[in-house]
């Protein structure tokens, strides 16, 4: 019976995990768009009220108001028009103190991320971390530029350390390219693999291994 039970977890907790992770998003979501209309409620007629408290009651009109607005920005800054009201939009963020840093730094990350361009994590590697003889997987993110590679001295590969079985936390970390050694799995696949701690194997990767670090440029 034990064996029974185990295998019957096996096929509910992940999706129970991700009911419950897709809840908790739309939870956050519900709350933002009651914040909003709890607002509106303050700034419009009194007449209007009781039309605005039916919206709270209709499920699902926070996350459709918000992909169709994120839809409609998407296609406005698509165009000439759009992109001049981007810019200053940006301009205005970044003439405004202690917003700004903020706002840039986030700015920059995201356009990393999710832009169709770019390509945040270049290629899964092994490094060394915490200490001597422990090994993790890391990803190469770029390399250090300016002043922080002047005060490194040699040739060194930017890594970000996701943590288990959470990989949207991690270490930024900066070692020389002889110190890192570069694995022919995907990055999906070492993703897979973090998350999993280290349960699901990697699958074979038909891309060709990379030229080492330390013999590259």
């Amino acid at each position: 019976m034990k064996k029974y039970i185990i295998t019957g977890l096996l096929v509910w907790l992940p999706l129970a995990i991700t009911i419950w992770v897709l809840h908790s998003v739309l939870g956050v979501i519900d709350g933002v768009f009651a914040s909003m209309l709890s607002a509106s409620q303050a700034v419009l007629p009194a007449s209007m009220t009781e039309s605005i408290e039916r919206l709270r009651h209709v499920p699902g009109l926070g996350l459709l108001i918000l992909v169709s607005g994120m839809l409609l920005t998407g296609m406005f800054v698509a165009n000439i028009f759009g992109q001049w009201w981007l810019m200053q939009w940006d301009r205005l963020l970044s003439n405004i103190p202690i917003v700004k840093s903020i706002y840039s730094s986030v700015k920059q990350v995201s356009d990393t991320l999710f832009s169709s361009s770019g390509n945040a994590f270049r290629e899964a590697v092994l490094v060394q971390y915490p200490h001597q003889g422990s090994w993790t997987i890391a990803f190469v993110t770029g390399k250090p530029s300016g002043e922080v590679a002047e005060a490194l001295g040699g040739e060194h590969v930017s890594l970000y350390v996701p943590t288990t079985p959470n990989p949207t936390s991690g270490f930024f970390l900066m070692m020389p390219r002889s110190s890192v050694r570069p694995l022919k799995m995907s990055v999906d696949a070492a993703l897979k693999h973090i998350i999993s701690m280290g349960v699901v194997a990697p699958e074979e990767d038909a891309r060709p291994l990379q030229v080492p670090l330390n013999q590259k440029g």
